[in-house]
């Protein structure tokens, strides 16, 4: 086999994102021309796919690994986006059939104790003279993964576990990484024997890589706005690795053709998918972050009854815009509530849920912009609640405008502790104050709060009671 410089090209977190996608595309054809395939090794670090475009939610993710499989992936690795938004059975026929290997280490199938057969713990490859070691590691979020039938195992004790397998054999080992940059940074200090950290997850950009004893760190940011580039050859005089990385941003680049005609194709077969109707609605009903909504209201009631509990609760921002009278369809429901979250039930004291609804009141907490925890909105919004019922004063002093709160009619006891139905991304620490401090009795999965929406809007009763306002100006106010 020829020797030479190893060129490695890394990519992680495009979450379907596939304008930018296009870019990168360009940028790896572009080096294809230039590098013989022998000296090329191409790799995904996880979080290719994103159920928010619908050209991955109507495909089953199919795009993603068309897409994927005409850039001549040689590994990819798991991200949350595909693992905790898939079930098993969902990804065995997305990948069973792959042209490329899914590398994991630390996840194994509950029900048999090992990985999928379309899953390998390691993998190595011949490349410019080069004998080359992998494997991925995904982010431990043992909750979610064990009710999905999954075992994920400690990261970095799967770390140190196949740095033993590889070493020996191997010239150069590297890890593809959906761990986040300060588990990466962790992994490179305590697991030694690694050369290269391929890094994802948390969309770290590492223009120039970090070097941690003997171990260099690669991180390439998100969306395919770069792409990682890692060279490593023989040392002088064959002893040990010389290793250079950088990040090659794609801005302003053309978007690669093949790739936006595999995009357009699935947009027409996503569109097609989707086209059936899931429920019609005699009235329209309204969207908005800014205040209490008909919608809102309807996935904060479709959450308390999923989850049993006292009292629903969402942010109106989840919901991106109203729905017309008439036939509802699948591709409707997606473009309202695209994000991928999952219901879960809490425990909050009463004092706490008070403090969530005056939160919810003020500027900064309504008009508060962020991305990731599964939030693919744009603000987070009002709180939109089922089984509770808010008098508040807006003139008031913040913190101090709501006047009184009725749980099922009875009034709000600071000290008593309620169940509440809401979303997993509070219980990660964002949006509400309030609400973080709530204690998970469990989460749902695989249900999207989508498809409690959709289900709700079939639901006569609850369509017609979502109209009904929870939350309502005190007289005083009401008067001036």
């Amino acid at each position: 086999m020829q020797s030479g410089k190893l060129i490695l090209l890394h990519t992680n977190d495009i979450h379907s994102h596939f304008e930018e996608a296009a870019r990168a595309a360009d940028y790896i054809k572009e080096v294809r021309r230039s590098v013989p395939a022998e000296r090329l090794l191409l790799i995904d670090c996880g979080d290719h796919l994103d159920r928010v475009r619908i050209e991955t939610e109507g495909t089953d993710a199919v795009v993603n690994r068309e897409l994927l499989t005409r850039l001549g992936y040689d590994a990819v690795t798991f991200g949350n986006n595909e693992g905790l938004t898939y079930t098993p059975a969902q990804l065995s026929r997305l990948y069973e059939d792959a042209a490329y290997p899914v590398v994991c280490a630390n996840l194994k199938l509950s029900a048999t104790g090992r990985p999928p057969a379309w899953m390998r713990r390691t993998l190595t490859l011949q490349k410019a003279g080069l004998t080359v070691g992998l494997f991925g590691l995904t982010v431990q979020f043992s909750d979610f993964y064990e009710l999905l039938g999954w075992e994920v195992s400690d990261p970095l004790e799967e770390a140190a576990a196949c740095v033993a397998e590889l070493r020996a054999d191997c010239d150069v080992v590297v890890a593809i990484s959906h761990l986040g940059l300060r588990q990466d940074e962790r992994m490179a200090a305590a697991v030694p024997g690694i050369d290269v950290i391929l890094g994802a997850h948390t969309h770290h950009l590492l223009e120039v890589p970090l070097r941690i004893g003997g171990t260099v760190v690669c991180a390439a940011g998100k969306f395919g706005r770069y792409v990682g580039t890692v060279e490593i050859e023989r040392g002088a005089e064959g002893r040990g690795l010389a290793i250079e990385g950088r990040t090659i941003p794609t801005e302003g680049r053309e978007g690669d053709p093949e790739t936006a005609e595999i995009v357009a194709a699935a947009l027409k077969e996503a569109k097609l998918a989707m086209a059936e109707p899931i429920a019609r609605l005699v009235v329209p009903l309204a969207g908005d972050a800014d205040a209490e909504s008909p919608l809102g209201t309807l996935l904060a009631g479709a959450l308390r009854r999923k989850t049993g509990a006292e009292i629903g609760l969402t942010n109106a921002g989840q919901i991106l815009d109203g729905l017309s009278a008439g036939p509802v369809t699948r591709e409707r429901i997606h473009a309202v509530c695209p994000s991928p979250i999952n219901p879960c039930l809490i425990e909050l004291t009463g004092e706490l849920l008070k403090q969530a609804f005056e939160e919810s009141l003020l500027p900064e907490f309504i008009g508060l912009e962020f991305h990731g925890f599964g939030f693919r909105g744009k603000v987070l919004g009002r709180l939109c609640t089922d089984g509770a019922e808010v008098v508040f004063d807006p003139a008031a002093p913040p913190y101090e405008r709501v006047c009184s709160v009725l749980v099922n009619g009875e009034p709000l006891d600071d000290k008593r502790v309620y169940t509440v139905g809401t979303l997993d991304m509070f219980t990660f620490g964002i949006g509400y104050v309030g609400l973080k401090q709530g204690r998970v009795l469990r989460y749902c999965l695989p249900e999207f709060i989508r498809d409690l929406l959709a289900e709700a809007l079939s639901d006569e009763r609850a369509v017609a009671d979502c109209v009904r306002r929870r939350w309502s100006e005190s007289a005083a106010s009401a008067a001036l």
